[in-house]
């Protein structure tokens, strides 16, 4: 009797135990993203396209777009936000003044203006082939007058697990990502080059 009470109590505590570890894994939870990290790879190409220095202007959801849009993505049942007033418009701000920064061409005083409306943002992180996906519409200006006006996109995919306590870190990593492999695009871009030369 006192061994049967003793097995159906570490049952119930083995119970207990797992489906406390399911709720850490895919409870509902509200992630702050990591500050933006300067990328080696970003910083040599600024420096290779003979850009300028420049400033960065407004940054911010472009006209029509939810704002929720900007304010966060779901991953599983988990909520990721910006650390920057919960904007991933300014997220993306700061993304590009890292790899600027670290360049040596940034400055506040340029007639140069870079500005840019987040046009989308998105994580889908189900059991399998996830995906993100951010894209805004980036302009230069010089002295009021705009040299340059253009959308950009930057995709992946990816295989996630089931387990979310692995799914989760993977998909944080693959979103933030995005934003450097965006700054990248508009760093190549030759238009945008040749923009900040005129």
């Amino acid at each position: 009797m006192i061994r049967l009470s003793s097995e159906r109590r570490l049952r119930r505590l083995s119970l207990a135990l797992v489906l406390w570890a399911l709720v850490l894994a895919t409870g509902c939870a509200q992630i702050q993203m990591g500050a933006p990290v300067p990328s080696v790879d970003n910083m040599q190409l600024a420096r290779a396209s003979g850009m300028p220095l420049v400033a960065l202007g407004s940054f911010k959801p472009a006209p029509g777009v939810a704002a929720s849009l900007d304010q966060g993505v779901s991953v599983r049942t988990n909520t990721v936000y910006s650390p920057y007033d919960h904007s991933f418009a300014k997220y993306l701000k700061e993304a590009l003044a890292v790899d600027l920064a670290a360049a040596g061409l940034l400055d506040p005083a340029s007639r140069r203006t870079i500005e840019a409306d987040l046009t989308d943002s998105r994580l889908d992180v189900p059991s399998g082939q996830a995906e993100g996906s951010v894209a805004a519409r980036f302009s230069v200006t010089r002295e009021g007058a705009r040299m340059f006006d253009k959308e950009l996109r930057a995709s992946a995919q990816w295989e996630a697990p089931f387990v979310g306590a692995e799914a989760i870190p993977a998909a944080l990593n693959q979103y933030g990502l995005l934003y450097r492999k965006l700054v990248r695009q508009l760093l190549e871009d030759r238009e945008f080059q040749a923009a900040l030369r005129r």
